[in-house]
């Protein structure tokens, strides 16, 4: 990287990083029990919310195994966000900022929206609170407007952290919680669709405001309630997602519908635990982009299952045996490929960012997870696990190496990875580092458009500071 790319790195948001150093420097010697640096500063009002947090990052990528992007990559990203709520009597008023930039892309890199969404407000939202409608310990709420959401596992929705930029979905939410735990949350959204979406633009960090439209609806409901047996949390959730064409952005026209169910029992020390969720997806999907494709019948599913123990003792070392399996596309005349919608990627299967080989499509694989927090200062974990192909003649998960005849097999290959993470100031300050290598399998060196470039080897190191 030349100087002159370092120092456009840090041009633009060059305000934003001073007043983060500058409280990261007083940051040290005040308590930091106190609460967020911003709202103490303004003297902790009651009903006044105020938060921020910046984050920088590089990114370096060698062995590219997807399809279409240049054989190695390297990014630096920048994100700045910035929280202001009021409260009062149950009342919630609420807007967040974020601004999320990149810097030293590549030639070919697979820089994206994924990246780049500059001075959005991605939240902007009234909502209330009422306690005791619904029998003594009940709270039901509602939020309407602009905001991000985390949904059950967040296998299908949620608001990405690992990626620089995150989902924002706009309309209504309802939540409603029973004295016994029981829950329920209602919505329906508009996805906001991150903008830029043009190449030059993205590079150039430009600033465009995203749009919603009811061209892109998302809909549904989670439904949980605790200890249905022993410890175990039961849950069921359906979602529902209709899409069309809008003026310059066609689209594949999706109108699924997800039905699910899951049983998690939460980690515990010197006790097992366990999480199954499973999804069936239906509907229709065209078969290309152009308007005159046919329509396909879904008939797609995904299923996750891990089994952990956390041993006793002050290392809270926790291993876990998992199985991620998400459907392919075969030749049969429908669709059946899982689509996981606005779900992330980061807490089960691999890092998003300039990586992003691995997600939850078309996939097969067990893995063995070993994680341990030795401190409340220090936490990180290691997975391994060798990955095939649920339809050997699609698209291989996220890369778009395909072999349509099948004959390069069904074994993509071994991947590791792993993160570590340390707070330099606690609460406040925190170092991360992020690594993945896949030792390339039989179908990605030998399918016709897999790129010959070796195995895939990806670091990333971050520091973030939440103010």
């Amino acid at each position: 990287m030349s100087a002159a790319e370092i120092r456009r790195c840090f041009l633009l948001p060059t305000s934003a990083l001073a007043f983060a150093i500058a409280i990261t420097g007083s940051a040290c010697a005040q308590d930091i029990s106190s609460g967020p640096l911003l709202h103490d500063a303004l003297g902790g009002p009651d009903d006044l919310v105020l938060a921020g947090s910046v984050r920088a990052r590089y990114e370096t990528l060698g062995g590219q195994a997807r399809a279409g992007f240049g054989a190695s990559d390297e990014l630096i990203s920048l994100r700045t966000t910035l929280l202001a709520e009021y409260r009062s009597n149950g009342l919630r008023i609420g807007a967040e900022l974020y601004d999320s930039r990149a810097y030293a892309s590549k030639p070919g890199s697979a820089i994206g929206t994924g990246e780049v969404n500059t001075f959005e407000l991605v939240q902007a939202y009234i909502g209330g609170e009422l306690a005791d409608a619904f029998g003594q310990g009940s709270k039901a709420s509602a939020q309407l407007g602009r905001f991000t959401l985390n949904l059950g596992s967040r296998r299908l929705v949620a608001a990405d952290d690992y990626r620089n930029t995150t989902n924002g979905y706009t309309g209504l939410r309802t939540d409603l919680r029973l004295s016994g735990g029981t829950a329920l949350t209602a919505f329906y959204t508009l996805p906001q669709i991150r903008l830029p979406d043009v190449r030059a633009a993205i590079l150039d960090n430009e600033t465009q405001l995203d749009r919603e439209s009811f061209d892109l609806e998302l809909w549904g409901g989670f439904l949980s309630r605790p200890r249905v047996f022993g410890e175990t949390m039961g849950e069921v959730s359906y979602v529902g997602l209709h899409e069309r064409d809008s003026d310059g952005r066609p689209t594949r026209d999706r109108d699924l519908h997800t039905v699910g169910a899951r049983l998690l029992r939460e980690p515990a020390s010197g006790k097992f635990d366990h999480e199954v969720e499973g999804y069936y997806q239906f509907g229709s999907i065209s078969e290309t982009l152009s308007n005159t494709a046919r329509n396909l019948d879904v008939s797609a599913w995904f299923l996750h299952a891990d089994v952990g123990y956390r041993f006793p003792g002050s290392l809270k070392a926790r291993v876990s045996v998992e199985y991620d399996y998400a459907s392919g596309d075969g030749p049969n005349g429908s669709y059946g490929r899982f689509d996981t919608l606005f779900g992330m990627r980061r807490a089960d299967l691999a890092p998003a960012g300039i990586y992003a080989q691995i997600g939850r499509a078309n996939i097969s694989t067990p893995g063995l997870r070993v994680e341990a927090a030795p401190t409340a200062r220090v936490d990180g974990f290691v997975t391994y696990r060798p990955i095939w192909l649920a339809e050997r003649r699609d698209n291989f998960s996220t890369t778009g190496v395909r072999d349509a005849s099948g004959r390069s097999g069904s074994f993509a290959g071994h991947q590791v990875e792993g993160r570590i993470r340390y707070w330099l100031v606690p609460q406040i300050l925190r170092a991360e580092a992020n690594a993945a290598f896949i030792a390339k399998g039989r179908f990605l060196e030998s399918s016709p458009n897999a790129p010959k470039t070796g195995n895939t080897r990806y670091v990333s190191l971050s520091l973030s500071m939440q103010f």
